[in-house]
C-alpha cells in the first residue's frame, strides 16, 4: 500500500503570518491522523519560515504515524533528527535561500558525503530517504550511500503532466523500475495533486510513500481537510484490494 504522508509546512506558514498560535501546527497533524493521514511531513528551514525548532519538539512527541523529517542535512539538521529520532529523515539538497525543493541530488558528486551522513542517521534508528531527479545515472550511487529508499522528485511530471501523461510518467516508471531492481524503497514527492496522482500510482504501483503538502492544503481550503485527506488516499487506493 503506497503511504500518504501530509506535509503541514503550509499550516505553520498559515500561523507565523500573524503570530500567536493559531492554526495550533501540533493540532492539525493530530487531526491529520485521525482524518486518515499515515504520516506527517515537516521541513524545518533554517530561517523557520514556517515549521520551526519547537514544532519538530512538540510534534516528536505526540505523532503516531510515520514522522518524516525533511531536510539539508547541515548540523543543525542533524542535531534535530538526533533528538526527534523521527521514522524516516529525507534528505534534499536544497541550500537556506531556496524557496522550495527543485532539484534531487547529484549522488556520484556528494556520494561519500552523503555515505557518512547516512550513517549517522541510521545509528538514531531512522530510515533514510533521498531526493533524486528521474535520471537513471543517480540511482546506483544512490545504492551505494547506504539509503533505505529515494524520493522521486516529481515536479516535472506534474508540469508535463497535462500536456502529455503518458510523457511524462515515462521517466518515473524507468526509474522506478531501477530502483526497485537495486533494492531501494521508493518515495515521491513535489507538485502531486488530485489531478495527477493516480496515474503516477497506476504507473508506479510500488510506490511506498507519497508526500503531499501544497495542492492537499489548497485543496482543504475547498473542501475540508478530512473530506481532502480522503479524497488523496482514494487516489491511492483506487487499484489496490
Amino acid at each position: 500500500m503506497t503511504k500518504l504522508s501530509v506535509n503541514i509546512n503550509k499550516i505553520a506558514t498559515i500561523r507565523n503570518a500573524r503570530g500567536g498560535n493559531n492554526p495550533d501546527v501540533v493540532q492539525v497533524a493530530l487531526d491529520a491522523e485521525k482524518f486518515g493521514a499515515q504520516g506527517i511531513t515537516v521541513h524545518p528551514r533554517p530561517d523557520e519560515r514556517h515549521i520551526r525548532y519547537d514544532d519538530v519538539m512538540k510534534l516528536k512527541d505526540v505523532v503516531t504515524t510515520e514522522f518524516n523529517i525533511e531536510g539539508y542535512p547541515d548540523k543543525r539538521f542533524m542535531e534535530i533528527i538526533r533528538l526527534a529520532r523521527p521514522a524516516q529523515a529525507t534528505l534534499v539538497p536544497d541550500p537556506p535561500h531556496v524557496l522550495t525543493s527543485n532539484t534531487g541530488w547529484d549522488t556520484i558528486a556528494h556520494q561519500e558525503e552523503l555515505k557518512d551522513i547516512i550513517a549517522e542517521l541510521h545509528e538514531y534508528g531512522t530510515r533514510t530517504s533521498i531526493f533524486i531527479n528521474p535520471d537513471k545515472k543517480y540511482f546506483e550511487p544512490a545504492k551505494l550511500t547506504g539509503t533505505d529508499r529515494v524520493e522521486l522528485y516529481t515536479e516535472p511530471y506534474a508540469s508535463n503532466f497535462h500536456k502529455n501523461k503518458q510523457e511524462a510518467v515515462k521517466p518515473y516508471v524507468e526509474v522506478a523500475k531501477m530502483a526497485s531492481s537495486l533494492g531501494l524503497g521508493l518515495n515521491a514527492g513535489h507538485d502531486l495533486d488530485l489531478d495527477n496522482l493516480r496515474f503516477l500510482k497506476e504507473n508506479i504501483p510500488f510506490l511506498d510513500e507519497v508526500s503531499i503538502g501544497h495542492a492537499l492544503i489548497c485543496d482543504a481550503l475547498y473542501y475540508g481537510l478530512e473530506n481532502t485527506i480522503q479524497l488523496y488516499r482514494r487516489q491511492l487506493e483506487m487499484d489496490e484490494g
